[in-house]
């Protein structure tokens, strides 16, 4: 699934979940590089539902959101996709 992301540096997000709902892709297309590649590496391999609750709310300065807030957008969405 390709989400397109919101109020950030990154134009979309790429995931895709197993039937488990466990992360097995996430890349951030633009953005601070470095930033998403750690965030992407690290929500590899875990469950989405836990991958939400860590990141959902997290803001960059100001902008009342954030490459991992729009993570958890993107997961939410995919779970819906899913059900």
């Amino acid at each position: 699934m390709v989400f397109p992301t919101c109020g950030v540096c990154s134009q979309a997000i790429v995931v895709e979940l197993t039937d488990a709902n466990v992360v097995s892709k996430v890349e951030f297309i633009g953005g601070c590089q470095g930033n998403t590649q750690g965030v992407a590496a690290l929500a590899a391999g875990m469950r989405a539902e836990e991958v939400i609750s860590r990141l959902e709310g997290i803001n960059c300065g100001r902008k009342g959101t954030s490459c991992p807030d729009q993570l958890a957008k993107a997961l939410r969405q995919a779970l819906a996709q899913q059900a």
